[in-house]
């Protein structure tokens, strides 16, 4: 059944009924759908505008549909435009004429507006629980790695930090994601049920019933807008995409540092793969495919901006392009939240590797520079003598640290003893700024 095509003289080319149907993908918003449908049936009772034993009866019909869904025995298939007629359609036949006053005073432009505003706010809060737990996965790394390593800039060893503290620059990453989620939360928790179509209804509804049952903030503002309005898919689509970015770039270090070139750590087996061809590979297959996920949400989020770029009030078909992006975009992050709390949480970081790094990188010469700024001379001729030792360094194989008092006068008379206590690797930690790195 259609819930239109009384002005209609012709049938509808079985063409266009698979190229207009969208149950193949909306049928996940059944939940949804049925959830808004019983807070609309309640309001409508509430107003008079059904009776008690209409609204009874049509609420036990939406939670026996449900029921069958969730157990099997009604499957989400067959010739339906979409989830809103499959549902109707289902009401009907369950329990004849009455079901037919469910779509009273309602279109289906409000309809899917709600459907999806309630769906979008339960994948984005899903989300958010999910990263809250893999913050905790990387807060327990790093609190049981505070172990020097190099910190790089330009992918050169630049100064020491600790395994702990570039951990968790990602959690401070994974903070503001969780906030951004939240606001937008925030901003889409609005009913736009009532809208009807583009222009509200006759019936005298009160929307602050629905508002209240489906645990929304307020009422949209203005109902062309909320037939209309997907800047709330666009929004978290591009939170996604700044997620997946901080993702990818985790990745791509876990990827480095544990390449033989690096070393830093061992992914575990459970989250690597091998080569069909070359038996000593283990590849970082699980961080990779995070890596390559984060082009597929980007995808997503010019996906939805082009179809809403040039599309006047209020409600047009295109709209039902916003669901797959979304639903996709949605389920690859939540995939790659699991792979990651699971591949940290069974990390091991090789320590002495990083401690060797560290020592043949000069990774304190910066603090060799600040010694002899201390003792009086300008940074920038201190700049100067620290390369001078650099380059002297790697043409003998040693490390500034090596070299004795007596050497290191022959590039400036300031240096004393306290030269190696200034320059050590953990005391440079503990010195000024750098307690943050601790």
């Amino acid at each position: 059944m259609k819930l239109w095509g009384g002005r209609f003289k012709n049938e509808e080319s079985k063409l266009m009924e698979d190229f207009n149907s969208s149950l193949s993908f909306d049928k996940r918003l059944y939940f949804q759908d049925i959830t808004g449908s019983k807070a609309h049936v309640k309001m409508l009772a509430s107003c008079g505008i059904l009776t008690e034993e209409e609204k009874e009866k049509i609420t036990e019909g939406l939670n026996t549909i449900l029921k069958e869904i969730e157990s099997g025995i009604l499957k989400l298939e067959g010739d339906y435009e979409d989830i809103h007629s499959f549902v109707e359609t289902n009401l009907i036949k369950k329990i004849g004429n009455v079901g037919k006053k469910l779509h009273t005073g309602r279109s289906r432009n409000d309809q899917v507006a709600v459907d999806m505003r309630l769906y979008a706010k339960e994948k984005a809060l899903e989300i958010v629980n999910k990263m809250e737990a893999l913050q905790q996965v990387v807060f327990k790394l790093a609190e049981e790695n505070p172990a020097i390593m190099p910190g790089y800039t330009h992918l050169q060893r630049a100064q020491v930090v600790t395994f702990k503290h570039h951990m968790m620059a990602y959690h401070s990453m994974f903070s503001r994601d969780i906030k951004r989620l939240e606001d937008a939360v925030d901003r889409l928790n609005e009913n736009p049920l009532g809208c009807g179509a583009l222009a509200g209804t006759t019936y005298s509804i009160d929307r602050e019933i629905t508002t209240k049952e489906l645990n929304f903030k307020k009422t949209v503002d203005n109902y062309l807008d909320g037939v209309s309005d997907r800047d709330y898919i666009i929004e978290l689509i591009s939170c996604f995409s700044i997620l997946m970015m901080h993702f990818s770039r985790l990745s791509e270090e876990l990827i480095l540092w544990s390449s033989k070139e690096f070393g830093f750590i061992e992914i575990d087996d459970q989250f690597a793969t091998g080569s069909s061809i070359m038996p000593q590979k283990k590849n970082p297959d699980a961080a990779e495919l995070i890596r390559g996920k984060t082009g597929r949400v980007y995808g997503a989020l010019t996906s939805i901006l082009t179809t809403m770029k040039s599309l006047p009030l209020a409600y047009n078909k295109d709209m039902q392009e916003d669901k797959e992006p979304f639903f996709d975009a949605s389920d690859t992050v939540l995939k790659c939240i699991s792979i990651l709390i699971e591949m940290l949480g069974t990390l091991k970081v090789k320590k002495e590797t990083m401690l060797k790094a560290v020592k043949k990188g000069f990774l304190n010469a910066t603090e060799a520079a600040d010694y002899l700024v201390n003792k009086g001379m300008p940074f920038r001729d201190a700049h100067g003598v620290i390369g001078s030792i650099v380059l002297y360094c790697e043409e003998e194989g040693c490390s500034i640290e090596d070299l004795s008092v007596e050497k290191l006068k022959e590039f400036s008379s300031l240096f004393e003893e306290d030269i190696y206590d200034f320059i050590d690797y953990e005391n440079s930690l503990k010195k000024g700024i750098k307690k943050l790195m601790l």
